[in-house]
């Protein structure tokens, strides 16, 4: 039997926690009902958390990895996780305290791509060559029904994660060959008018470029050979779905973006194929595409994929749309969160893209750059305020910003278990255990939409990130997963993963009956109280939307123990904890004294 490291939850201040289902916001019956800010988000791959049906292992296909996908022993191919096994997990997800699963990608992929030696699978889901059906490997459409249907049983919502600015890596630019990287060619140099740059005979006459975006326009651009000669091998010629998507002046087809300037938004995402959103065509394919998701599957929102390399235009129509497909399928409160990936601590760069793109929220990167950086790696705690004090920024101000999904640690850059042990290297076990609940604690309480992502709860800590950061719940079979020692246990990933006693699971499944339970974690403005230059104290407080009754909030991101006045509001003279160690009584009208042990925390309401 593994053993848990004894690190007791009373040395942080905690109480231990009772186990329990997940209880809905105060006031909510329905979960249709709930707003986006009411949900605990939980972030699934399907192919790396179970194996509920090894016959679709291999998606139908024959032959060895490069050509099913599949190989259960690599980090780049796909392990066998699929639907079903997701569904017959979702109580496990439900007791973590979870109200809304972020799905990712399940459309059917391109199996294999790469250049030679360099081959990997599509088991991430963001290699699209039908956006129309679920990927074989995965399941099928009942299962996929299913699973969203059992979800909702649960009172829990779906949100799809979902791509627009590219599809798989089918189109091939002559200039360059199989497989080479294509340099970015912009439209100063290579005009859409010009066959193969300003040089070149005239082509595409009466084209307007592409910021007249009407369709009488667009359809003027017969030749898409600009800046490359692009082709698709016969074997491909027709490989996506829907048709439309096989037409090559539907691409920008101008080589690899370098994540500047035009080509930000015009370049090929690491080779993948970079549609032309521009177009109308396009925008009204993809408002068809993922209204058809909505109509069919009743599905509660979309993360929104690489968002950011989206031309604007296209969010403003796009969005919209989907909310009013939404409201007529009876599904009010349709979340919408758009990709904007960053590393440093810059509200105002996220904020821009609520006004510009009027994207409706956005993942909150900078809430995982300063707040890791504070519990990781020693940062100053005023690099909350930094964050904080950007909440104005976003188109809708707090309101906006009570709605940004937060994280710790995502498939892409790394788990916060992996900057944990990156920053700390002698730390001992039980340091890194107190560190990683203390994350989740200000994850939890927090402004924003907690979102955890699968494995995190069970101490998993990666090597990095992208396929470093991926590793089964399932047992697991890549040797680089499992020789890594993961936080909170014994265990490795060399066994299945789903343990309830696990002491981050058991902290987050406690943390988030606190703040279901609690409208003021959930609704509540949010009014910073204390931070400095060093580790040391946090202190934010957050007040009920209807009674303004105040919620206190402490962490202490030192390793040594602290005792210190807090300010609180003048009427709140006595309070409740509702985690770790509280004051009975304030100690003089607006101030409570607090001690909190080493990475400790408290959320302490007021009567």
């Amino acid at each position: 039997m593994i053993k848990h490291l004894a690190l007791p939850l009373l040395a942080l201040g905690l109480a231990a926690p009772a186990l329990a289902q997940t209880a809905p916001p105060a006031g909510v019956t329905d979960y249709r009902d709930r707003l986006p800010e009411d949900e605990v988000i939980y972030f699934v791959l399907p192919d790396r958390f179970e194996n509920g049906d090894p016959s679709n292992d291999r998606g139908g296909l024959r032959g060895g990895r490069l050509q099913t996908g599949f190989d259960p022993t690599h980090k780049g191919f796909f392990h066998g996780g699929d639907l079903k096994g997701l569904t017959a997990r979702l109580d496990y997800i439900r007791g973590l305290g979870a109200t809304a699963i972020w799905l990712g990608p399940i459309f059917k992929n391109k199996p294999v791509q790469g250049p030679k030696g360099q081959e990997s699978a599509g088991y991430h889901g963001y290699w699209i060559t039908d956006f129309t059906t679920v990927d074989p490997h995965l399941g099928t459409e009942a299962d996929m029904k299913a699973f969203v249907d059992a979800a909702h049983a649960r009172g829990m919502k779906v949100y799809m994660d979902i791509i627009a600015n590219h599809t798989a890596d089918v189109i091939q630019l002559r200039e360059c060959g199989v497989g080479t990287p294509c340099e970015y060619r912009g439209r100063a140099a290579y005009p859409y008018q010009r066959r193969g740059g300003l040089a070149g005979r005239p082509i595409n006459g009466g084209f307007l470029g592409d910021d007249v975006q009407t369709s009488e326009n667009f359809a003027r651009l017969t030749d898409p050979n600009y800046a490359y000669t692009p082709y698709v091998s016969a074997a491909e010629r027709n490989s996506k779905t829907p048709a439309w998507l096989n037409d090559l002046t539907l691409y920008h087809n101008r080589g690899n973006s370098t994540f500047a300037g035009e080509s930000s938004t015009m370049g090929d995402f690491s080779g993948l194929d970079d549609l032309m959103t521009e177009d109308p065509r396009v925008i009204r394919g993809m408002i068809e595409i993922f209204g058809d998701w909505i109509d069919k599957y009743g599905v509660d929102g979309f993360r929104i994929d690489t968002a950011q390399h989206v031309n604007p235009e296209f969010w403003r129509e796009f969005v919209p749309a989907m909310r009013q497909r939404a409201k007529l399928r009876g599904i009010p409160n349709f979340h919408i969160f758009g990709e904007v990936a960053m590393g440093d601590i810059d509200p105002g760069r996220l904020a821009w893209h609520t006004w510009n793109d009027d994207l409706p929220t956005v993942l909150d990167f900078a809430f995982q750059v300063g707040v890791g950086g504070i519990v990781a790696e020693g940062k100053p705690t005023s690099d909350a305020f930094r964050i904080f004090r950007g909440d104005q920024l976003y188109k809708g101000g707090e309101e906006t910003a009570r709605r940004l999904p937060t994280f710790l640690g995502n498939h892409d850059a790394g788990r916060i278990g992996y900057f944990l042990r990156r920053a700390n290297p002698s730390a001992s076990d039980q340091e890194l255990l107190a560190r990683d609940l203390l994350g989740h604690a200000m994850l939890l309480t927090l402004r924003g939409v907690p979102t955890i992502y699968s494995g995190d709860e069970q101490g998993f800590t990666g090597d990095g990130g992208d396929q470093d950061a991926r590793e089964d719940m399932f047992p697991s079979r890549v040797a680089i997963y499992n020789d890594n020692k993961l936080i909170g246990t014994a265990a490795t990933t060399a066994q299945a993963n789903f343990d309830q006693q696990h002491p981050v699971y058991a902290e987050i499944a406690r943390l988030a009956r606190v703040r279901l339970g609690t409208p003021a974690l959930t609704r509540g403005r949010q009014v910073m109280r204390a931070y400095g230059d060093k580790p040391g104290l946090l202190a934010v407080s957050r007040f009920d939307p209807t009674t303004n009754r105040e919620v206190l909030l402490a962490f202490n991101t030192s390793n040594q123990p602290i005792t210190t006045p807090v300010e609180v509001e003048v009427r709140s003279a006595a309070f409740d904890a509702l985690a770790g160690p509280c004051a009975a009584q304030a100690s003089a009208p607006g101030s409570v004294q607090l001690t909190l042990p080493a990475f400790g925390y408290a959320v302490c309401a007021a009567r």
